[in-house]
């Protein structure tokens, strides 16, 4: 019964900013690890935001690493991603997605996930 919900997505130009949300319901994890992906169209799904519940430090690869914040509610179980200085090299679908069991910061690839969100589109013109 496991769900994620994203919200947030749109249109906007480049240099502008969109922050997206992500809840999950059906259960409170006690360890477990929060992501964001995003996939353009012909090409793989790429993490772009890691982060670890009982580690504060979140995971950027350098493409965001800057302009991309990612931070959580761990009482509502909710996922956010600031983006500042959109290009448009970031359109994409964007994904949050979560994996319940022992995880790192550094685990990026999708197989590794076990929960997924319906995701939502961003687009920078």
């Amino acid at each position: 019964q496991v769900q994620l919900v994203e919200s947030g997505g749109g249109s906007v130009q480049a240099g502008g900013s969109l922050t997206l949300s992500c809840v999950a319901s059906g259960y409170t994890f006690s360890y477990y690890c929060l992501a964001w992906f995003r996939q353009r169209p012909g090409e793989e799904r790429e993490g772009v935001a890691v982060v670890v519940n009982r580690d504060g430090t979140p995971n950027y690869p350098d493409s965001v690493k800057g302009r991309f914040t990612i931070s959580q509610d761990t009482d509502k179980n909710a996922v956010f991603l600031q983006m500042n200085n959109l290009k448009p090299d970031d359109t994409a679908m964007y994904y949050c997605a979560l994996r319940s069991t022992y995880c790192r910061g550094t685990y990026s690839e999708p197989s590794r996930y076990t929960y997924w969100g319906q995701g939502t589109q961003v687009t920078v013109s």
